[in-house]
């Protein structure tokens, strides 16, 4: 941990003064924030989880203010060296350098303007300190007047939430992909594996056991299409509107080149909203993330609940496929072993669907020309990102690529199968192979049996009819069931 060390600042001391618009705080000694920091830390001991541990959204927030120290040099609003310090601290908050700093809680009233404050006050301390080591008995640089020049907190902070949701839907998308591609590879392990399709719990009609890993591939894949449909939505900002989008205080010269100084610095190719009036007000961009971590939510729970249904037994269910068995699941059952890691999965959608409604009730309660509740927003989506990138990655490490097929049920259960039938309800008609169906459920035997013994249909005919093309739709070899070869 950096001391604070000041000119003016006797460091032996276990606290200081500092001064905001309501008079005096005392502030702990060694600590970069400064007045209004400390007020929300007494006023905000809400969750427990600081600003600290949101790092995307504090590095967007030194991104902001070392573009904006750009931006107020190049107007002239700021000399060279207060610029150069405060863009050399805005750096080390970008880099995490200053991240134990940020200490205030993440639920917190005033729209993020405690937030804001935050790396305005520690930004400002570490700048001062810088320019104190390079002009001994400089000016000490302000936290609001230097650093938080030309800005307001409803500009920076919705900025700096969407670019902490870029920055962390990139690592969502890459276990997406992954976990899509580790699907995949089982798919391709599966693919001439039979077995019995079900719909509403019953069975429907063949299918093989790749075919039905494909789909959950094809499932998780296509959330990475949804996130690049509303990304460019994120890259507009209101920076440069200020506190309700007029630019009060701002010039549209600030807004055009902090706009130009964040975009090189990020490398996202970041435009100013059309109306900034209604970019500061209308927070429906959050909704539309907060409705596709929802849905890519209840896709994955469904996929995890089927892995659990698959794989439930080892004797009495289905037992179609094996997990890893990854711990013991039972203090009392000896031997057991419970789907674990699909059921971590359900429970982080369930959470994240609950974020989601928390979300919506935060974007609709915003009023007038601003939303106050960004705070919850952004606590709830950066958390749901994070808890559903872990849960893809710890699925597809500890479950999706450990997975075996259950070959001989498998096997058993096509051979066994009625469902065959409806690949021979073209040739046969739906009212003779629905008594077919009955006649063998009830007196015993295998469809293929009864078939022959009524002369229903010729050998030619099952053969082409029962093969895997035919039964699953798949441009494979005419291999006819391999438990009733004719």
């Amino acid at each position: 941990m950096r001391s604070f060390t000041l000119a003016n600042h006797n460091t032996n001391k276990q606290s200081r003064i500092e001064v905001d618009g309501l008079g005096s705080v005392e502030v702990p000694s060694t600590a970069y924030w400064g007045a209004s920091t400390q007020r929300a830390l007494e006023n905000f001991a809400i969750s427990g989880n600081p600003l600290s541990k949101l790092r995307s959204l504090i590095w967007a927030l030194g991104a902001i203010k070392k573009a904006s120290a750009q931006a107020n040099e190049q107007q002239g609003l700021l000399g060279g060296a207060a610029s150069a310090a405060i863009q050399q601290a805005s750096q080390e908050v970008m880099d995490g350098d200053l991240d134990e700093y940020f200490v205030i809680d993440q639920i917190q009233g005033g729209a993020g303007t405690s937030t804001n404050m935050n790396a305005n006050e520690v930004i400002a301390h570490r700048a001062s300190e810088l320019l104190n080591d390079m002009q001994p008995g400089a000016q000490r640089i302000h936290a609001l007047d230097h650093v938080n020049r030309s800005q307001s907190t409803n500009d920076v902070y919705p900025t700096a939430l969407k670019l902490a949701l870029l920055r962390d839907m990139q690592e969502l998308k890459r276990a997406y992909s992954a976990l899509a591609d580790s699907f995949s590879l089982k798919a391709q392990r599966f693919s001439s594996i039979l077995k019995v399709g079900r719909t509403q719990l019953q069975d429907a009609v063949p299918m093989t056991l790749g075919q039905e890993f494909q789909a959950f591939a094809s499932s998780v894949r296509e959330e990475i299409d949804l996130i690049d449909t509303f990304e460019p939505k994120l890259l507009e900002t209101n920076l440069g509107g200020t506190a309700i989008g007029t630019g009060i205080t701002s010039s549209s010269a600030y807004s055009e080149s902090v706009i130009s100084a964040l975009s090189d610095i990020t490398g996202l190719p970041i435009t100013s909203s059309i109306d900034l009036i209604n970019a500061t007000s209308d927070a429906s961009p959050f909704l539309t993330v907060s409705s596709a971590l929802r849905r890519s939510a209840v896709k994955l729970s469904k996929i995890s609940s089927d892995l659990r249904l698959l794989s439930s037994g080892p004797q009495a269910g289905l037992a179609e496929i094996r997990l890893p068995a990854v711990q013991p699941g039972s203090s009392i059952m000896p031997g057991k072993i419970n789907p674990v890691i699909p059921e971590m999965v359900n429970q982080v959608a369930f959470h994240v669907i609950g974020a989601d409604t928390t979300v919506t009730l935060a974007v609709e309660a915003g009023q007038l020309q601003l939303n106050a509740f960004g705070p919850i927003i952004a606590h709830s989506l950066l958390e749901s990102l994070t808890w559903l990138t872990h849960a893809c990655d710890t699925l597809r490490e500890r479950c999706i690529d450990g997975i075996e097929a259950n070959n001989s049920v498998l096997e058993e259960r096509i051979a066994e199968s009625v469902s065959i039938i409806t690949a021979l309800t073209p040739a046969l008609g739906y009212m003779a192979a629905a008594k077919l169906i009955h006649d063998t459920l009830e007196h015993g035997g295998s469809v293929l049996t009864n078939i022959r013994r009524q002369g229903l249909l010729t050998e030619d005919q099952l053969a082409e009819l029962l093969s895997i093309k035919k039964l699953t739709g798949h441009d494979r070899d005419d291999t006819v069931l391999a438990s009733e070869k004719v």
